[in-house]
């Protein structure tokens, strides 16, 4: 990867002296453009940032999948018998599920992000379409809480039946 170390967080920054005024239209020009590599250098550094998180990412998710597959492969070998988790698995392995689905969503709606950087968009629109993107944010995350609220639910509703089975097998 070509990104500099996450460990350096300093800028360089060159000053060079122009002959004319600072008033002038060329010193604000420069300015700009000095300003406009900035803050390329910054994105440049944020999406370097990003690629190593999603490296390490996709190395937890290969891990996570290697461990489905041995849980899977023990299940069956095991018919069925005795195999049930325990209800703190359940929950636990539900919550995952559900912020590895919260995860999913969030990199889908960043790498389905028109492009922000053109210069095509006016700033009432691009103010609209953050607002927009907020509030659906907002339900997204209010979504995931009621999914959860309802796994939790689904489990208890389980533990239930399976308690009612019993008293009515005795």
């Amino acid at each position: 990867m070509a990104c500099r170390p996450p460990d350096s967080g300093s800028y360089t920054v060159v000053i060079i002296p122009l002959r004319t005024s600072l008033c002038s239209l060329d010193a604000l020009r420069f300015y700009l453009w000095v300003k406009r590599l900035r803050d390329l250098e910054k994105e440049k550094d944020a999406l370097c940032s990003g690629l190593e998180i999603l490296e390490k990412a996709r190395l937890w998710y290969l891990q996570r999948l290697e461990e489905y597959r041995a849980r899977q492969d023990n299940t069956e070998s095991n018919s069925g018998v005795g195999s049930c988790q325990g209800g703190a698995a359940e929950a636990w392995s539900c919550l995952l599920r559900s912020r590895i689905q919260r995860v999913n969503g969030s990199l889908g709606s960043v790498m389905s992000e028109p492009n922000v950087s053109s210069s095509s968009t006016s700033l009432p629109d691009a103010v609209a379409d953050s607002d927009l993107r907020w509030h659906n944010t907002v339900l997204t995350k209010e979504v995931s809480d009621k999914n959860r609220q309802i796994s939790m639910l689904e489990l208890e509703k389980d533990a239930l039946l399976e308690q009612l089975d019993e008293l009515q097998a005795h």
